[in-house]
């Protein structure tokens, strides 16, 4: 926010003033310090902006000032998701206060035809997602030629959720567009390439809440299936010292007890922390965590807001959260003061694009490791590693498998048939087989593999023992 800026001194429109007031604002957020005054120009713009920055009301109040009740669709906002339209529409019916614009949302999941309809009574803004956008389009319901100002919110997440190529087509249908505004948390090469070809030498701006301290740290990333998350906690945890102390943050108060009452299975004290607990017996909770009779908190981020706990020498990250910044404020609880600190990240094959995002977003390396070895001092893992043949399934559901016999030895047909014989699953467990001379390739159904590998591993071809390798 700036002391010396507010939103008296911009000369908005007077309906637009009324309804600012009205919600109570004074002065504006930093990015629509940046952007507001840009747009209002009539300039292209990227800003770099957050959910919960204040963005919507960065372009909403530009783009509401722009259009007139003329009966023409005039604007088109872009979001993700459905939920994401609804709230920007919403907000902005909020800003336009009396001006009379109607400003209709199209979406997937809800009956076309009524939202036509809607668009046929006179449409001033139109905020949509992709697929839907296209659909009207498509179907003559929505004219993106008469178009002019174009705003795409979270152009990042579009990219990660697949809708790229939407995005591109229903740029270069508006070919009227006068004025385009992108706003973006991180940006991805495609996000830039995207910016560079349909702006015209856009200003770019940045949200100050943006620049958050990375906490300076040694960051790691596991990757792991969530059935052996809990295996890769209890090696980081045997590897502990007398004086280390942990905080393992998971994203619900039902985690949180899950991973209590499991560790304490395994012979291992921790003491868990989210909204269900009393204030007070969570005041006594992390003053013997200072004190240093508790090494292991587990917690959600509501709860260890005001942890301050100098002697944290460990995060763990046991789910990933769902935005950026709560990661950093995570991984912050560690090296203060100068101490030495590390962090760790679990993360799942559908996670591996959210890390990808925070690292982005904070221009972080957080490189992938394997599971740390077990402690000396102790004879066996704490807890179990349990096999986890999803974690490497396509799909389809196929489980790549290596057998040491190739085409020199055997054809595609006699070893699918020597299989099918010898382990009695049905055709359709068995997959591809792929071949060179030494070595062939099988897919087997995830849920057959390990029945599969056993029996192999019992069995002889033509004399030969076959060595399995899951790929």
């Amino acid at each position: 926010m700036s002391s010396g800026t507010g939103f008296s001194s911009w000369n908005l429109e007077s309906e637009i003033y009324s309804a600012i007031e009205k919600k109570g604002w004074i002065e504006p957020t930093s990015i629509q310090l940046e952007a507001i005054p840009i747009a209002r120009k009539g300039l292209d713009l990227v800003g770099q902006a957050r959910t919960g920055s204040g963005k919507t009301a960065a372009f909403g109040i530009p783009v509401l000032e722009k259009c007139s009740k003329k009966d023409s669709i005039q604007a088109l906002i872009l979001c993700p998701t459905r939920e994401l339209a609804v709230q920007v529409a919403e907000e902005m019916n909020t800003l336009q206060g009396n001006k009379g614009l109607n400003i209709q949302t199209v979406y997937g999941g809800v009956d076309l035809e009524k939202q036509a309809k809607k668009l046929s009574e006179g449409v001033q803004i139109v905020v949509g997602t992709p697929g839907r956008v296209i659909d009207m389009t498509k179907r003559k319901h929505l004219n993106l030629d008469e178009v002019e100002i174009f705003c795409l919110d979270e152009a990042d997440r579009m990219l990660d959720m697949g809708f790229f190529p939407d995005v591109l087509w229903i740029f270069e249908k508006m070919t009227k567009r006068k004025q385009t505004l992108l706003f973006s948390a991180t940006f991805p090469q495609e996000v830039l390439d995207a910016a560079e070809e349909f702006m015209s030498d856009p200003v770019h701006v940045m949200s100050d809440d943006l620049e958050v301290e990375v906490p300076e740290i040694d960051q790691y990333a596991i990757q792991i299936g969530r059935i052996n998350k809990m295996w890769a906690l209890g090696r980081i945890i045997s590897n502990l010292s007398e004086e280390d102390q942990m905080l393992v943050f998971a994203n619900t108060k039902r985690m949180v007890d899950v991973l209590v009452e499991r560790l304490d299975r395994a012979r291992i004290k921790s003491v868990g922390l989210h909204g269900d607990i009393a204030q007070n017996k969570r005041e006594k909770i992390l003053n013997s965590f200072r004190e240093g009779e508790y090494k292991i908190v587990i917690a959600t981020d509501v709860a260890a807001r005001g942890l301050d706990v100098d002697g944290i020498t460990h995060v763990v990250n046991y789910d990933l959260p769902d935005d950026s910044e709560s990661y950093v404020h995570r991984i912050g609880r560690t090296g203060r003061m100068g101490r030495k600190g590390e962090s760790w990240s679990f993360v799942t094959r559908e996670d591996v694009t959210l890390l990808n995002r925070i690292s982005s977003t904070w221009n972080m390396k957080i490189p992938f490791v394997e599971v740390p070895p077990l402690s000396k001092r102790m004879e066996r893992d704490p807890i179990k590693m349990r096999e986890d043949w999803n974690e490497v399934s396509d799909p389809f559901g196929m489980v790549k498998v290596k057998l040491s016999i190739g085409n020199n030895n055997v054809s595609k047909k006699s070893l699918y048939d020597w299989i099918l014989e010898n382990t009695k699953v049905p055709e359709l467990a068995i997959g591809e087989i792929k071949q060179n001379e030494d070595d062939s390739i099988v897919e087997v159904h995830v849920e057959k593999v390990s029945y599969v590998l056993g029996v192999i591993k019992t069995k002889k071809y033509n004399g030969l023992t076959l060595r399995t390798t899951v790929m």
